[in-house]
């Protein structure tokens, strides 16, 4: 089993920096790749950043050229970097990521609890 657990969330203001991290542990080959997303109060569950398929990353309209996402994988860590800060930002942060049990073998999905980022103004 695999277990995640993201940590870098606070309160900070508008125009402000936070870099999230998602932590790996347990038994697996690798990380593939991972996603974050986020949920507001009142609001779905939206993508904000992931891995693509082939080694790039794709960041949501909300996020371009503010949020940036990255694998460490010798660290077994994710990370969301997120710059310029907006209070519409502000909204529980989550990790998903796409492990191989392996090598060679399946993968499958694992997700985070969730950290809180709040962005007042």
């Amino acid at each position: 089993q695999v277990q995640l657990v993201e940590s870098g969330g606070g309160a900070v203001h508008a125009g402000e920096s936070l870099k999230l991290s998602c932590s790996a542990s347990g038994r697996f080959s690798s990380i593939r790749s991972v996603a974050w997303y986020r949920q507001a109060p009142g609001k779905q569950r939206e993508l904000v950043a992931r891995t693509s398929h082939f080694g790039g990353t794709n960041i949501a309209d909300s996020g371009k050229g503010r949020f940036t996402v990255s694998i460490d994988r010798n660290e077994h860590t994710a990370y969301l970097q997120m710059n310029g800060l907006k209070p519409e930002d502000t909204a529980v942060y989550s990790c998903s990521a796409t492990v191989r049990a392996r090598p060679g073998g399946p993968t499958a999905d694992y997700w985070g609890p969730g950290t809180q980022v709040t962005v007042s103004s």
